[in-house]
């Protein structure tokens, strides 16, 4: 079943952009930092609503998280920015789902690292299952489903996005 068509999709997207921007308003950088492939693909739309509504005072820069949800101890998360660039800055966790909290509870990990002014988190879907102390800051849509269900998003490399519940 079809939950969010690609017009609610962008409709999302614009506002969590312009939520973003009014939580760090005076930041004189915000760093979007996408989980793996469709959190940096949610995190890039995300960006392009980001630019053309955020003041050129606002430097916006994107980076990707890159870690195993399957098995987030087995290699350490890695941010592919330097933690020089990282450090005193906010930043926004950016991925499409957010499930148990597993996997954006190891994203934060490296973040730790290296003092950021603040961590944020935005997802597309939030859904009510959270195992780990985890809460989206930003969402696009919040749902209550069952553990058996998935959420199917499609951002990335497709004519229309949109996001189904199976």
């Amino acid at each position: 079943m079809q939950i969010l068509t690609d017009h609610q999709i962008r409709q999302k997207i614009r506002r969590i952009a312009i939520e973003i921007l009014e939580r760090n308003y005076g930041e004189s950088e915000i760093i979007l930092a996408g989980l793996n492939n469709n959190g940096l693909g949610f995190a890039q739309l995300l960006l392009k609503e980001l630019q053309a509504v955020a003041p050129k005072s606002t430097s916006l820069t994107l980076t990707r998280i890159r870690l195993n949800p399957a098995n987030p101890v087995e290699y350490e998360p890695v941010v592919e920015l330097s933690a020089a660039e990282l450090r005193g800055k906010s930043i926004v966790i950016v991925d499409d789902v957010a499930n148990t909290g597993r996997t954006i509870f190891y994203a934060v990990q490296p973040l730790l690292k290296v003092v950021p002014k603040k961590v944020e988190v935005a997802v597309l879907v939030d859904r009510q299952h959270k195992s780990f102390p985890v809460k989206a800051d930003y969402v696009g849509l919040s749902l209550a489903t069952t553990l058996r269900d998935d959420i199917d998003v499609r951002i990335r490399g497709v004519e229309e996005m949109a996001v189904f519940l199976r």
